[in-house]
């Protein structure tokens, strides 16, 4: 009876001191990336660079995929203005500027089935659902958050310039998914990097760096296509290549990896050297706490026990062995998803976050692709939803001292409520406007949603976890193409349905936990005492 009272002891013991130490270790963390100093300021501009190169390859198919203007030849009475195409001899009409300035004008496109002329975009967004699930975890594990961002950026831009070379829609469609399956990680890599290079003070602001680049590559993306107007539609993808690939050379050499996951990984010296360079840039703590004081504290922290080993379950043998041979953990893919699953919390908020992404990320995708259904000027409209973003960062960075989850919600709801009405409305002019204004309320949503996802998982499962709830949004935007192409004769079947699938997503926030001013977990460890549970590991 003493001993089970004297190891109940001990183990409580235990338990309380690896408490303090976890604490202790993110609160140094913290202390030590400081304030938002010129260093982290540079490197947030650096890696949000990649999200404007993203933005312009999501919404390229805009211009390059859209059903051209045509004219009559002659102007008899079988054909005119409201004519079908598809019923016209070939000889009575023409296009609009050159046969080639898209692609269903190049491939013959202007009588095939909504399937076929939505098959290259939802072929792309389907690589981009691939590639987050095979890559997901690469970015936690072996190749870091940085390397991905590269990798990503490289073979993208190498993809863009080959697919010049397309002679139908078929070769076309291939190049587009392995397109969407190559910067599949880039968005995701890009936000959690910016989250893990900041305090918890400047997280919200990191990301609207993010927003603000990935904005603006959305907006000179009609400029560029405006200037090429009377061109081939591979002229917007040459331009928009090269930039990129010169972007990947300056990445590698001035952009520096996480912090946070170095010390995941055990790499120490690099970490602090990391947080010692920000730290000397950074404006002056008020309570003069060093980097001095960081690094010497996890001298004295056997790190060992603090790297994402925590994450998994392991016996006092396994990590007595591990800690031998100091091996970094999480070398076999997605063992993150299986700690995950093990827990109480875990598999309920990742399928809370997964459904409240579908239908955000439908809404967000579509509607800018879904412009040309608007019987209005596409370069005019395109810049009208472009222009939204930019009160929609300004609104989400006042809204970082608000709740996640009503933020979220009001705006999802009255997103959706706006599309409802653009189905109910027959004035064109209205309904740019009412449809401008659905996207503006989606814009801000997803903003608040890409932060708020972040913040719902600890760093050795954050880049898994945010990239799995990206391909719930993906999965979304696979079926956008095809509604889109659908809703040129009805527009129930695009905004009918972008309506009620982003109101009913907001349901899933009922399960989710308020992140608001809470500091980012490192560990499995330290999330399952947040959560109020023991942790996984002794």
């Amino acid at each position: 009876m003493e001993d089970s009272v004297k190891d109940a002891t001990k183990s409580s013991s235990v338990l309380q001191q690896q408490q303090k130490i976890i604490v202790s270790w993110d609160e140094m963390i913290e202390k030590g990336l400081g304030n938002f100093g010129w260093t982290q300021f540079l490197q947030c501009i650096l890696v949000s660079v990649a999200m404007f190169f993203d933005s312009q390859q999501l919404f390229i198919a805009i211009y390059t995929d859209d059903y051209p203007t045509w004219h009559c030849t002659n102007h008899t009475t079988t054909c005119t203005s409201n004519s079908d195409i598809c019923k016209l001899p070939k000889t009575s009409w023409a296009w609009d500027g050159p046969s080639s300035k898209t692609i269903i004008s190049q491939f013959g496109l202007e009588c095939a089935t909504s399937f076929i002329t939505g098959l290259p975009q939802s072929s792309f967004f389907l690589g981009c659902l691939l590639g987050s699930f095979l890559l997901a975890t690469l970015a936690d594990t072996s190749l870091g958050r940085k390397n991905m961002i590269i990798l990503s950026c490289l073979s993208m831009s190498v993809i863009s310039l080959i697919i010049i070379f397309s002679t139908n829609v078929w070769i076309y469609s291939a190049l587009k998914f392995l397109i969407g399956f190559c910067r599949s990680s880039i968005s995701t890599c890009c936000l959690v990097l910016l989250m893990e290079k900041v305090s918890t003070e400047w997280r919200f602001t990191a990301g609207i760096i993010e927003f603000v680049f990935f904005t603006s590559g959305y907006m000179s993306l009609p400029g560029v296509a405006y200037a090429n107007r009377n061109s081939p539609w591979k002229y917007l993808y040459v331009w928009i290549s090269l930039p990129a690939l010169s972007y990947s050379l300056i990445a590698y050499l001035f952009v520096t990896e996480s912090p946070r996951w170095l010390l995941m990984q055990g790499r120490v010296k690099e970490a602090m050297e990391m947080l010692k360079g920000v730290h000397d840039n950074a404006a002056p703590e008020e309570n003069g706490v060093s980097t001095t004081d960081t690094y010497n504290y996890l001298k004295r922290v056997d790190v060992s026990t603090l790297n994402t080993e925590s994450c998994e379950e392991k016996s006092d043998l396994e990590r007595s062995e591990e800690k031998k041979k100091k091996r970094v953990s999480f070398s076999k893919p997605y063992s993150s998803v299986a700690v995950l699953l093990r827990t109480s919390w875990g598999p309920k908020r990742m399928v809370g976050v997964m459904g409240l992404g579908l239908g955000i990320g439908m809404v967000y995708f579509g509607m800018p692709l879904a412009v040309g259904n608007l019987n209005y000027n596409i370069y005019l409209a395109v810049v009208l939803n472009a222009l939204m973003e930019i009160p929609s960062c300004v609104v989400t960075y006042f809204l970082g001292k608000c709740g996640r989850k009503l933020s979220i919600f009001v705006f999802s709801v009255g997103s959706g409520i706006c599309c409802i009405v653009c189905v109910v409305i027959r004035s064109e002019g209205v309904k740019v406007w009412v449809a401008v204004a659905s996207f503006f309320c989606a814009c801000t949503a997803f903003n608040v949603f890409l932060i708020y996802m972040v913040e719902l998982f600890p760093t050795c499962v954050r880049n898994t976890t945010a990239s799995l709830a990206r391909q719930a949004v993906v999965f979304g935007c696979v079926f956008s193409p095809f509604l889109i192409a659908a809703g040129r004769k009805n527009n129930l079947f695009s905004y009918g349905v972008f309506g009620v699938l982003i109101i009913s997503s907001t349901l899933t926030l009922l399960s989710l936990p308020e992140t608001r001013g809470m500091p980012l977990s490192d560990t499995m460890d330290q999330q399952e005492m947040k959560e109020g549970n023991f942790p996984l590991s002794c």
